[in-house]
């Protein structure tokens, strides 16, 4: 075959595929089956990369199609009844036969020929719940309610982590600093296959993303607007991350080990087995990384009413770390019944790091001649180990779609860290700080889902959650006095222990009334947050807060006349509550005494409106999703920079309910093959914003200050993707930020240039990956805070560019297994993941 026409119809069919599945997806009135079966020429041998199309004769909703592998085979799910089978492929005639889908397994092969029409030849061999499946050419797709991202097509990730990998998801962005965001705003919600994990800690952070292996994970769900059968928090929406947990006959897997500079090693492995109804796996491995970010500060101190200056204060640090972690998951699953199927697995994680911090403290005085010179070391260890474990139980009343899913999740994580810090004149000690800090989260999640069919179109779905959250914070602060006798700061030491439960209930509809397609629901949740702090100094303070918010969403779909063509609009109300550590009322740390952070216990809950109106438009080599959207956040969270006391020149960070916030935009994403050798994935986030409101601070008293902004910025990121021959791939990946502007701060521009290649060897088992993350150096942030008598220029940069060579070896697969799978939704392309068991 001429690889030009290879390229040419992989794209055209791949391309027609996603829009077959997104019609078929609005025909939930029967219970899917999966089919596999094999083209072949006269002679028996498979034919590779043939694209079949099967066409229900009394619905065409019911179509769908499939593109088969190299070997020639082909899997997909239908609705049983009378289809015509399609079958196409370069330098073969098309052929086009008749079958009846009765029931699941291997369908008869189908014969083509290159002159003349082809025939059915070999009988059917029935193999019960085999599924072959073909990796995508699209490395995502969009479906109604959700973006799916698909890491195996990205180069440039191989051999990091989940943080490596996110950095390349379609409307999300990473800071440097490792703080994610969706479309601009951070208030993400992370779930680990469908639900809270242990494995991303109570709060999640960037040590967190660094300790789960790319190569782990199947998919990433990007949910900007959730319906109410998810959990209502996080405002900017969910990111679900899907670990890979394959299943085949007998046994199989792989192993990815990878070196890198910074100096990197890690070693990681999927292995599952499946013999009968019981299917084990076990997923896991370690690594070590080093860091080294820096970190500089110029603040001008200045007399709020006259602007004239007083003194200035500059910092510049290097921060050096060492981070090793290590993880393992195991499990397996049974089927008790045909109908019934039971899973159990267990979750470890270790995490340990050390850091060495060393900061330069100059103060000038107005005339900017140095008053005052001072260094300050700070070195710290920290140690995490985490457990979870979970169960679930699923039950197939019929066949007809009418289901019950039951899980149950127990998490508990234990987070310790000391911290010690000199500072030094002339390298003779001036005063020295130690901090020790000691927390425990613990968890339970509990989950009912039940879906009803109704009538040949339409679905009731509804369920139930218990969420109990419980962490408690053990912080000791010490520092010398004049004397350098070591004594206990009591003001900043201290107990505080934060609780949270939450039961939810949801219920929504969904049908098709001729084009039309709508789901419509509704969400409860009643939350109890009990926060009881109390410091080594006698200060004790108590805060409970129970409110109930109701949640609804509405979600419709129109088809334009064809299934490359249609017409998305949702809604959605969300909540975003605030991470426990924002509410610790004093610092956790004293380790740099001139910048502190405080957590505020009478912050509240954010809550926001969500409405997008999408379109989905196809052509031939070329795929395009724009979605405009527009979000109003009410008592919007913000971290506000003050001076501790007037006069003082020590600046607190504090998260304050500002107001409100307004935003708008453009979020575009697409993909191209401009020629049989190269191909884009190219997304854009164009928004305005507008935020309202004020705040109180130390030195101004009573007096609120406004806290207005507006402003418009943007993203841009573009993946080049080269075939340079069969086994052969390079990456070229740029990405910009748009400078960003509030009442308080200002954010200057940033981008980024990645590159990454990787080459299959030994036979298709083995894959030798190469990457090279911020070839220029320039990631890094940049920003400008104001407040009442000071003004602070910041640069951060999290990392330095750094080099990364990783080999994956697969062990010789085995038959895909099918799994017990929710039974996918009208409105809906994706039929869900085995472990999920609903996303509530």
């Amino acid at each position: 075959m001429v690889k030009t026409e290879i390229n040419q119809i992989l794209t055209r069919k791949v391309l027609g595929l996603t829009f077959v599945l997104s019609a078929a997806a609005f025909a939930f009135a029967q219970e899917k089956i999966t089919i596999t079966s094999t083209v072949v020429d006269r002679e028996n041998t498979p034919v590779p990369y043939a694209s079949v199309t099967f066409t229900n004769k009394a619905n065409p909703a019911f179509s769908d199609a499939a593109l088969a592998d190299d070997k020639g085979f082909y899997t997909l799910q239908l609705v049983p009844g009378n289809y015509d089978v399609t079958v196409e492929a370069i330098n073969f005639k098309k052929s086009t036969v008749a079958r009846q889908i009765t029931t699941g397994g291997t369908m008869e092969t189908i014969s083509i020929e290159e002159e003349e029409t082809g025939s059915v030849v070999a009988p059917t061999q029935e193999i019960e719940g085999v599924t072959l499946t073909v990796q995508a050419t699209r490395p995502y797709r969009v479906e109604l309610d959700k973006k799916v991202y698909d890491p195996s097509t990205d180069i440039i990730s191989k051999g990091g982590n989940l943080q490596d990998v996110l950095t390349n998801v379609p409307s999300v962005s990473v800071e440097t600093d490792g703080t994610v965001s969706m479309r601009g705003n951070s208030n993400v919600r992370f779930l680990i296959n469908g639900k809270p994990s242990a494995l991303l800690g109570i709060d999640s952070g960037a040590n967190a993303l660094q300790s789960i292996p790319a190569d782990q994970i199947e998919r990433i769900e990007v949910i900007t607007n959730p319906s109410s059968k998810f959990e209502a928090s996080g405002t900017a929406g969910i990111l679900n991350i899907i670990l890979k947990n394959s299943k085949g006959m007998g046994f199989n897997g792989s192993v990815t080990g990878s070196i890198g500079y910074l100096p990197t090693t890690n070693l990681n492995t999927n292995l599952s087995w499946r013999k009968g109804s019981w299917t084990w796996f076990l997923n896991g491995g370690g690594g070590y990384r080093e860091g080294e970010g820096r970190n500089e500060n110029n603040t001008r101190f200045f007399d709020p009413v006259t602007g004239a200056t007083t003194s200035y204060y500059e910092q510049n640090s290097l921060n050096k770390s060492e981070n090793d972690n290590y993880n393992a998951t195991a499990g397996f699953s049974v089927d008790i019944t045909d109908r019934t199927s039971f899973n159990l697995s267990g979750m470890g994680r270790a995490y340990k790091s050390f850091s060495d911090n060393n900061v330069d403290n100059i103060t000038y005085n107005a005339a900017r001649i140095v008053d005052d010179f001072t260094q300050t070391n700070a070195l710290g260890n920290s140690r995490n180990f985490t457990i979870q474990g979970d169960a679930g139980l699923d039950h197939k009343f019929n066949d007809n779609g009418h289901n019950i899913y039951l899980s149950l999740s127990v998490q508990q994580s234990d987070n310790r860290s000391n911290e010690k810090s000199t500072e030094l004149d002339n390298l003779v000690p001036r005063y020295e700080s130690q901090g020790n800090n000691h927390t425990v989260n613990k968890a339970v999640i509990g989950k009912i889902d039940y879906e009803l069919p109704v009538g040949e179109v339409s679905k009731i779905e509804a369920g139930y959650r218990f969420d109990s959250n419980n962490n408690d914070y053990d912080f000791l602060n010490r520092e010398t006095n004049d004397q350098f006798i070591m004594q206990t700061v009591n003001g900043f030491s201290g107990n505080t222990g934060y609780s949270e439960t939450i039961n939810a209930a949801y219920a929504q509809f969904k049908s098709k009334v001729n084009k039309l397609g709508y789901q419509l629901g509704l969400r409860a949740e009643h939350s109890d947050i009990g926060i009881d702090y109390l410091s080594l100094s006698g200060d004790a303070s108590s805060k409970d807060k129970n409110y109930i918010g109701f949640f609804p969403s509405a979600f419709l779909s129109y088809d334009l006349g064809s299934t490359n063509n249609q017409l998305l609009l949702n809604y959605s109300r969300r909540i975003n509550r605030p991470r426990s550590w924002f509410l610790i009322p004093y610092p956790t740390s004293l380790a740099n005494r001139q910048n502190l952070f405080r957590g505020n216990e009478d912050l509240n809950p954010e809550y926001i409106d969500s409405f997008e109106l999408g379109y989905a438009i196809q052509k031939r080599k070329i795929t395009i999703n724009p979605t405009l959207y527009y979000r109003s956040t009410k008592d919007e969270t913000r971290f506000v920079v003050m001076s501790e006391s007037p006069g003082s020149k020590i600046l607190i960070t504090k998260p304050f309910n500002i107001g409100n916030e307004y935003q708008y935009g453009l979020d575009l994403n697409a993909t191209a093959d401009l020629l049989p050798w190269w191909k884009i994935m190219a997304s854009a986030d164009l928004f305005g914003y507008q935020s309202e409101g004020e705040y109180y601070d130390a030195t101004t008293m009573a007096k609120p200050l406004p806290f207005d902004g507006s402003g418009f910025s943007t993203r841009f990121r573009l993946t080049n993707t080269f075939k340079v021959d069969k086994t052969l791939n390079m990456q070229l990946q740029g990405f910009y930020r748009g400078g960003q502007e509030t009442a308080s701060s200002i954010t200057k521009p940033m981008y980024v240039l990645n590159f990454g290649a990787n080459k299959t060897v030994l036979d298709g088992n083995g894959t030798l990956a190469f990457n090279i993350q911020d070839i220029l150096g320039t990631r890094g942030r940049e920003s400008t805070n104001f407040g009442t008598g000071f003004e602070r220029e910041s640069m951060m940069r999290w990392n330095p560019r750094t080099f990364n060579l990783s080999f994956t070896y697969r062990f010789k697969q085995g038959e895909k297994v099918e799994q017990p799978k929710r039974k996918k939704d009208i409105n809906n392309n994706s039929s869900g993941d085995d472990d999920m068991q609903g996303p509530m």
